[in-house]
């Protein structure tokens, strides 16, 4: 430890740790500043029992929204860690188009948090796929290397590829819930059931949107045997009129 504290100030000098949502200069690697801190919106109960969705008000043990009583997911229940926009779309983008990969190491912890007991037991995580041409450009999966880090946290097992996405598609940035739910059809592949048969899996993506991708994964997850199957993000789209609180600790972590 004596040589490393040197070596630590070194490189603090250098290379000061930044805050992962405005680069602001903070006092540890991977702490957001006071003021992105602030800005981040933690999804809390009261949600929707299944995908997640923030009440207004306590609806009781189990509710659900609207719409996954009038189409219920495929999946057993999903959940978030924070709202996507502000500092967490910044850090999120971050990650997936800016190569900062080191970033995986700030949101596993707060992914580990909202997973509650999914991670518990035999869960199985899987990651949602990229297609290949895709990977091949980025580098590197990102949904990949959160589930590398929840494995890390929480001990829980890993099969990288027990999905496969073997079309690939366009990006669905603009498009609505139905064209999202055709841009994902027949996009992915479950090769081996053995994999995932009998098994509680958890599906690990950055972001959910309108879950057209998870409820896809989950179908197939399902078809191939898989006990139940639920979804873990980092972040999800929440719609404007939809309710917001804000649940953050009262200092940066």
């Amino acid at each position: 430890m004596g040589l490393l504290a040197p070596l630590r100030y070194v490189l603090d000098l250098v290379l000061p740790p930044r805050c992962p949502g405005c680069r602001a200069m903070v006092a540890d690697d991977g702490r957001f500043c006071a003021t992105c801190w602030q800005e981040l919106r933690f999804i809390t109960a009261p949600l929707c029992a299944r995908c997640g969705t923030p009440f207004e008000h306590d609806m009781g043990p189990g509710a659900e929204c609207g719409a996954c009583l009038a189409e219920p997911p495929r999946y057993a229940s999903a959940r978030a860690a924070l709202v996507y926009g502000g500092p967490a779309r910044k850090v999120l983008l971050a990650l997936k188009h800016g190569d900062r990969q080191h970033l995986v190491s700030v949101m596993a912890p707060h992914m580990a948090r909202a997973a509650a007991t999914m991670l518990d037991g035999d869960a199985l995580l899987v990651p949602v796929p990229l297609h290949r041409g895709r990977l091949w450009q980025r580098g590197f999966n990102q949904s990949a290397l959160l589930a590398q880090a929840l494995a890390r946290l929480s001990g829980a097992a890993i099969a990288i590829d027990a999905l496969e996405r073997v079309k690939p598609t366009p990006a669905s940035r603009g498009m609505g819930r139905k064209a999202r739910i055709a841009n994902v059809r027949g996009a992915f592949r479950v090769p081996d059931r053995n994999r995932v048969a009998g098994r509680r899996i958890v599906l690990v993506d950055d972001v959910m949107t309108s879950g057209a991708t998870a409820d896809a994964c989950a179908r197939l997850l399902r078809r191939a045997g898989a006990r139940d199957v639920h979804v873990l993000t980092f972040a999800r789209a929440v719609r404007e009129a939809e309710p917001i609180r804000q649940a953050a600790p009262a200092t940066p972590e």
